[in-house]
């Protein structure tokens, strides 16, 4: 049984369908990378995975439970976190605050996460009294995976978290992401840097119309000329 398991799953918004039979599957030690043209409905199946958007056919299931249209609040205590590609950060709270609001739903004590989060992302520990809203884009990114991490998620999805960075920065956000899953916690991340993220990626996922049009490894997905030609640039 795999930790999450999306099959054959539909929904779209207002009725207008836009995942027309998705499909993936996700362990706990992998990292999984969404990838496709603009359309193809890779936000969108983040969006019906965390319970923002109306599934209208098929199975989403977190460690043998189904999960299809459980509102967020419900999805984070069962080990579900997302960080979305926009207004991700509380601007006006500190780093440290941001961290704080991402264990919202916990009444032990936080210390030893709180630890975990500052050693999985150095600069935000100097950083850690300054708003959020003064960091750059990258320490903003850090930030709401920070935050995402303070619940103790099994599965951590992300929205384009590489977004409007620069090379280096992009580069140390996934260098993160691989640390983040190596501690212990899926990933299933939709990126527009396509060759980049398939490079580390265990599980690779094409979508285009809605639907899969090509699953494999990272790798497979890199070295198959149709993927490369049809959806990596050649």
């Amino acid at each position: 049984m795999s930790l999450l398991e999306v099959k054959d799953v539909h929904g779209g918004y207002g009725g207008a369908p836009i995942l027309n039979g998705v499909n993936m599957a996700i362990e706990r030690e992998d990292i999984g990378v969404i990838v496709g043209p603009n359309g193809a409905g890779k936000s969108t199946t983040l969006k019906a995975i965390f319970g923002l958007l109306e599934v209208t056919g098929g199975s989403i299931t977190l460690d043998g439970q189904e999960v299809a249209n459980q509102l967020p609040d419900k999805l984070v205590p069962l080990g579900l976190s997302f960080v979305p590609q926009e207004f991700n950060v509380f601007t006006e709270m500190s780093v440290h605050e941001n961290l704080e609001m991402g264990a919202y739903i916990r009444e032990d004590d936080i210390s030893d996460t709180l630890d975990y989060v500052y050693e999985m992302f150095p600069p935000l520990k100097d950083k850690r009294k300054q708003k959020a809203g003064e960091l750059s884009g990258g320490q903003r990114q850090m930030v709401a995976m920070g935050r995402a991490l303070m619940s103790q998620p099994k599965l951590l999805l992300l929205d384009e978290p590489s977004a409007g960075l620069s090379p280096r920065y992009m580069m140390e956000i996934f260098e993160t992401v691989v640390n983040v899953n190596k501690s212990g916690v899926g990933i299933l991340m939709v990126e527009q840097n396509a060759r980049q993220a398939l490079e580390f990626a265990s599980k690779g996922f094409v979508l285009a119309g809605g639907k899969n049009r090509y699953t494999g490894t990272g790798r497979e997905l890199l070295d198959d000329p149709e993927v490369a030609q049809s959806f990596l640039g050649g």
